[in-house]
């Protein structure tokens, strides 16, 4: 053979070796990509033509179901009381994707998951339809269903969460302003949009943000929670005794830290960490911060569950932090809750559930069970403790104040009979605004206080309707009490 006909045949060997280099990627290595990409057109008709499993309380209520169509894409997704789950449930949409739990479950629920490859494989057998998993969440109806009238009765923006402080079961989770995911399922391209352009419309309150999860809040007198746990942990006792000062001036710095209205705390010339905590004296609790220390305030903080980005419920869940604390002054700011720490009402319910589940931090969860087409369970989610946040009686010890926060804690709505445990908070919203911008009101508590069933968080942004004159009593501890009796009456 001459040497261009070997150049010729070469050259084509590797052509051919190219190729099926090229197949391989495309349709082994690549293949599960190419399959999910939104663009591919011939999987988004063979997924519409599938049944997709359902979404259901805990109660097996369907929150998402199904609908056969007579157009192109065979099913149709729909919501019963779409705005009041649309944070946990997420949409489903042709043309935007996915979001929430509709995301995260998606394999499951069109049927394409690894545990359902014997169901898939029997189908195809028997020549039925192929059908999706279902999906069974924590959410209790009734409790829901309160918290999210609570906070959309006055058009409130803010987050209500409700987890089972010994399991970590999400009991609610309730983000406001929410919207309906129905209009964003339509089949109809033009309503889609429509509905797309109103939701992510400036100024319109971002209700595609699940704020429970995805909102970073300063958590205000809610903190000061963390930072007793801090003291008692470092051996101080609820008789520990801090200035009870109206105002008071941390060293570094020539501006002084005032309590609520530059009220003195108490009558004396100091305050006991029980009396500070219950009628939430900022300079005490500046003070007491000092004294802790940062690195054991921020090694406190950690055991409650700030800082970790690994977080899943299994929604993604964002970080919650201190912030950086430079200096003296800071430390007193960051030990009110102000300055840059940030948490998310998700956080906020887990500390409250801590405290009541003497001080184990279990895992939250949403999803109770993962069932197959025909309803049977495939798998069912177990608690799992994370951490020990604190010891058993500085649990019992910090309930104990809380109960007398509670106590001490205006507002209406107060359950009969029932011992409550709470924290409120007031928290200033931005820098140089603080003293024109209305703050944010924050109810943590948990109930039964002695044998605590459920463990809240509740935030309603810039003041709710009581704007610059707004406290956590005011108007977070209300929602609170409701949404916590919602629970209690129906057990």
């Amino acid at each position: 053979m001459n040497t261009p006909l070997r150049r010729v045949g070469f050259a084509m060997m590797v052509m051919i070796l190219l190729l099926l280099g090229n197949a391989t990627w495309v349709q082994v290595i690549n293949a599960d990509q190419w399959r999910k990409d939104s663009h591919n057109r011939r999987v988004l008709l063979d997924e519409y033509a599938r049944k997709r499993g359902l979404i259901m309380a805990s109660d097996g209520m369907v929150i998402a179901d199904v609908k056969e169509t007579t157009d192109r894409l065979r099913y149709l997704r729909t919501y019963t009381a779409g705005p009041q789950y649309a944070p946990v449930t997420g949409y489903l949409s042709v043309t935007y994707g996915t979001s929430g739990m509709e995301r995260v479950e998606n394999d499951l629920l069109n049927g394409s998951d690894d545990r359902l490859f014997t169901r898939r494989v029997s189908a195809l057998i028997t020549g039925r339809d192929p059908v999706g998993g279902n999906v069974q969440l924590t959410l209790v109806p009734r409790v829901q269903q309160v918290a999210y009238e609570q906070l959309t009765a006055k058009g409130f923006r803010g987050s209500v969460v409700a987890i089972k402080p010994d399991t970590g079961e999400v009991l609610a989770m309730v983000s406001t302003p929410s919207y309906d995911p129905n209009a964003l399922a339509s089949h109809n391209s033009g309503e889609q949009q429509s509905a797309w352009k109103e939701l992510t419309a400036e100024d319109n309150g971002d209700p595609l943000i699940n704020r429970a999860t995805g909102g970073l809040y300063p958590p205000g007198s809610t903190f000061k929670v963390v930072v007793a746990a801090a003291a008692l942990a470092d051996g101080k006792t609820k008789d520990s005794q801090y200035t009870a000062a109206g105002s008071a001036t941390p060293t570094g710095t020539t501006v002084p830290l005032p309590n609520y209205n530059g009220q003195p705390c108490g009558g004396g010339q100091t305050a006991s960490m029980e009396l500070a905590l219950a009628k939430s004296c900022n300079t005490a609790f500046g003070e007491m911060a000092e004294q802790v220390g940062k690195a054991k305030l921020k090694q406190q903080a950690d055991k409650f569950g700030f800082n970790d980005d690994n977080l899943q419920v299994p929604l993604n869940v964002e970080t919650s932090t201190l912030g950086e604390i430079p200096d003296n002054p800071a430390l007193w700011q960051s030990g009110i809750g102000q300055r840059d720490v940030r948490v998310t009402p998700l956080q906020n319910a887990m500390i409250a559930a801590t405290i009541a589940n003497s001080g184990k931090r279990m895992q939250p969860f949403l999803v109770s069970k993962i069932l197959g087409p025909d309803l049977k369970s495939i798998s069912e989610t177990k608690p799992d403790q994370l951490s020990t946040a604190m010891s058993s009686a500085n649990a019992g010890t910090l309930r104990d104040m809380m109960i007398q926060s509670e106590i001490n804690t205006g507002g209406e709505g107060r359950i009969a009979n029932v011992q409550v445990a709470s924290k409120t908070g007031t928290a200033e919203v931005g820098g140089t605004q603080q003293q024109t911008q209305a703050p944010h009101a924050w109810y943590i508590a948990f109930a039964p206080a002695q044998n605590p069933q459920i463990a809240i968080a509740v935030i309603v942004e810039n003041g709710g309707d009581r704007g610059l004159g707004a406290t956590g009593g005011k108007v977070a501890a209300p929602i609170g009490r409701a949404v916590m009796n919602a629970y209690l009456a129906g057990r």
